[in-house]
């Protein structure tokens, strides 16, 4: 009856088990007291919630203003040199809020960092967060304590920082504990077998440089049986006490052998905090190359709206004249509705170059738009009661560079460069690595152990009583050194046939580096183009300068001709208006050009590597905390006490040459190159040309650029509407017009009656239209200091 129920028993256990395996399971499980409202979890599952995060807006975010616009000019002017705006870009710098690359004009990227995350942008903790880098592989060891390498992992391709692959030497502690018990019948005379053993092991293992492991083990273990009891003579004691103290070395003699394979990830990872650095400096060089060029760009602005200035009150005197002719009768309404005509499109340009606008043809950003990008660049708020205003002047002096001294210096110091080195010695190392895994691998292990056996375990006492009798201690057997043993065992395991896998890696790695290294000419020779063309822009721009302040002066001829035969009346009043927008043209595309051609320059020491030098930026190794500063002594006192031996071990080739040198050692590290043919042709050569056989005489003189400095353009917002000393002509009124208030169209100010009746010339008290009634001086020209005079 037993042995059925026991059949059945086991039946079904058998069907229970072949149903698991086979997966049969209830597609919906049951529950006691389930109830079917199910909506609290289906509503909260794809509900939208905020993150539980407290981080602490700065001020500049919080605490800025409302934005400057055409009716907000409520600020103070802030005159600030190109030098300190570079140091507050870079003291507020934690994000560079810039793209990658030498593209000479790059776009605005705040709308990619808003949606963008921490790793697309390059910032200060870039560097050590890279030297902090971890693998996800442990350290591993086996059962006997000592540190291994998983099998067929490669540790040259190193991911990590320095620290990562130092921590493949550090020494792993290891131990554990075992109990088992054995109570089993056995098919012989002895009924049982009954067995108690107990395991304990510590070790310390180590790697070492040379590719060797050396560990030191310490093993306890107890044994209890019943085997005296069945057969007294087998055993004296019925436990006993076993206990060793091992010191095993395995070192290998082909593969993974040196210390040139072993510290290849070290000088892997160092390499990759190299590229690391190299990226920092070309995201901080792009950050000041922005910073200028927004300050540029801001000047240019700024030249703008004094342009537009100018331009509107020549159109109001013009405007003025003509109205005075059609009193006299000698004009016509077409040309005095021309001229008011021509007063609008001004003021439009006017307001367009203060605050921006996306019409066509207009200024995109305008004062205001080019000052918001250049705060977004200097990480401060973008309204802050204050209008930076570019105090310093562009230059203009006439620079050439030596071209072979330029090649030598940009192949040196480009950082893109100075990457692509650093990859290539990387690529060279997995070259080496990927050779050493084609050779057999050799194993040799060395072994030596003291054993102590007992009844009990100790302490040792010095008792006499031989291992193994009654009342023996195995410390004491330990501690005398009578027993010790030793072992060498020697692992031989080549390649598999034909090694088409290592064949392969070490293929690989060797098209790898061919690559690297086309990469590098590749690149050279395309920076160089970059370089051959920006220096041809240089000179480009800087005969730019000279021919627009030539067409300025001829435009400023042209409108004072103009205006004395328009008052004598030989002269319509369109061509007047035309006159004064080439003016208005010339003189705005003077000073871009003279912005282009200080922007030129900067992009030429952009590509050569001397940007950061040449504004006095040095990237330097900041303070450490003391205890590496302690470390660092006692390594440096290890190195003086030790021996070195001159065939001991092979070491690591040469990685690097050294620290990165300045600009002057460039083209001896480098060459200077060899002598170019051409013709150098100076700018009198190339300037003011007279092929149609005119008399160019009085353009051919130096060309005295009279314009006023911006920092004495007054310190109010109203100046910066009107910066014109001794002009009683109205300023751009404030705030502005509604629709209510646009001034009534020239139909209907033609008109005799309205002219009559000025009460109609006026619009709403917030907007003043203007008088042309007012005495105008004709001649609008800045009135100035003087600045230094061109060359020709």
């Amino acid at each position: 009856m037993n042995r059925s129920l026991l059949r059945y028993t086991a039946y079904v256990q058998l069907a229970l088990a072949i149903l698991f395996a086979c997966g049969c399971a209830p597609t919906q499980p049951f529950f006691l007291g389930e109830t079917p409202d199910l909506e609290y979890y289906l509503q909260s599952a794809t509900q939208i919630e905020y993150p539980d995060v407290d981080v602490a807006s700065l001020p500049d975010t919080t605490q800025t203003l409302r934005p400057l616009t055409i009716g907000n000019h409520d600020y103070q002017f802030w005159n600030l040199p190109l030098e300190e705006a570079v140091s507050i870009a870079l003291a507020n710098a934690k994000f560079f809020v810039t793209t990658s690359g030498i593209a000479e004009a790059r776009q605005n990227v705040a709308d990619q960092f808003i949606s963008g995350t921490a790793d697309q942008f390059g910032s200060i903790y870039d560097v050590a967060i890279q030297q902090s880098t971890t693998q996800s592989v442990p350290l591993t060891v086996d059962s006997s304590g000592n540190r291994t390498l998983p099998r067929g992992v490669l540790r040259a391709n190193q991911v990590g920082g320095v620290e990562d692959a130092l921590a493949e030497f550090d020494a792993q502690a290891s131990g554990f504990m075992s109990y088992s018990n054995t109570d089993r019948p056995n098919n012989s005379p002895v009924a049982a077998t009954e067995a108690d053993d107990f395991t304990l092991q510590q070790a310390i293992s180590k790697r070492l440089a040379t590719g060797g492991v050396a560990t030191l083990r310490n093993q306890m273990v107890y044994g209890s049986n019943n085997l005296r009891e069945i057969a007294p003579n087998l055993r004296t004691v019925d436990s006993d006490y076993t206990v060793s103290i091992e010191a095993q070395v395995q070192q290998p003699l082909m593969r993974n052998r040196g210390t040139l394979i072993n510290r290849i990830p070290v000088v892997l990872a160092s390499l990759n905090a190299d590229v690391s650095i190299a990226e920092y400096e070309i995201q901080l060089r792009n950050l000041v190359r922005d910073v200028e060029v927004a300050y540029w760009d801001l000047y240019v602005s700024y030249r703008n709206v004094a342009t537009s200035i100018i331009g509107r009150n020549s159109a109001i005197a013009t405007a003025q004249f003509a109205r005075l002719a059609l009193e006299n009768g000698t004009g016509t309404r077409q040309e005095l509705a021309q001229a008011v005509e021509q007063y609008y499109q001004f003021r439009g340009a006017l307001e367009s170059s203060i605050a921006g606008s996306n019409l066509p043809g207009a200024d995109r950003q305008g004062v205001y738009g080019a000052e918001r990008r250049l705060r977004e660049l200097l990480g401060i708020s973008p309204t802050d009661g204050r209008l930076i205003r570019p105090i310093d002047e562009p230059s203009i002096a006439r620079l050439e560079y030596d071209w072979n001294e330029s090649v030598a210096q940009a192949l040196y110091l480009s950082p893109e460069l100075r990457q692509t080195k650093t990859r290539i010695k990387q690529q060279d190392l997995e070259l080496i690595s990927a050779k050493n895994q084609i050779l057999p691998e050799v194993n040799l292990s060395l072994l030596y152990r003291w054993v102590g056996v007992g009844d009990h375990l100790g302490p040792p006492s010095g008792s006499s009583v031989a291992p193994v009798l009654p009342g023996s201690s195995a410390l004491d057997t330990l501690t005398t050194g009578n027993f010790q043993e030793g072992a060498i065992r020697l692992e031989v395991t080549p390649a598999a046939f034909g090694a088409r896998r290592e064949l392969a890696r070490i293929r690989n790695a060797k098209l790898r580096l061919a690559r690297e290294r086309a990469n590098l000419q590749e690149k050279e020779r395309l920076l160089v183009s970059r370089l051959s063309d920006s220096v041809a822009k240089v000179a480009t721009h800087y005969q730019l300068v000279q021919t627009n302040a030539q067409r300025w002066q001829a435009a400023e001829q042209e409108v004072e001709a103009r205006l004395a035969e328009f008052k004598n009346g030989r002269s319509p009043v369109n061509v007047v208006l035309q006159s004064q927008q080439r003016r208005a043209q010339a003189q705005i595309d003077y000073y871009r050009a003279l912005a282009e051609y200080n922007k030129s320059l900067n992009y030429v020491d952009y590509l050569k590597g001397t940007m950061l030098a040449n504004n006095n930026i040095v990237l330097r190794e900041g303070p450490w905390n003391k205890k590496a500063y302690w470390d660092a002594l006692e390594r440096a006192r290890e190195r003086s006490a030790g021996h070195e031996l001159q065939y001991g071990v092979t070491r690591p080739g040469v990685v690097r040459t050294g620290p990165l040198r300045d600009a002057a050692s460039a083209a001896a590290i480098i060459g200077s190159g060899t002598a170019t043919h051409g013709e150098t042709i100076v700018p009198d050569g190339v300037m003011l040309n007279d092929p149609l056989g005119l008399n160019l005489d009085p353009y051919r003189s130096p060309v005295e650029i009279n314009d006023q400095p911006l920092s004495e353009m007054g310190d109010r917002p109203a100046d910066l509407l009107n910066p014109i000393d001794g002009s009683n002509i109205q300023a751009m009124p404030t705030p502005a017009p509604s629709i209510q208030s646009i001034p009534t169209p020239p139909s209907v100010m033609l008109n005799q009656s309205t002219q009559s009746n000025p009460a109609k010339w006026q619009t709403s008290e917030k907007v003043k239209a203007v008088s042309y009634s007012d005495s105008a001086p004709i001649e609008y020209a800045p009135q100035p200091v003087r600045r230094k005079a061109i060359p020709q």
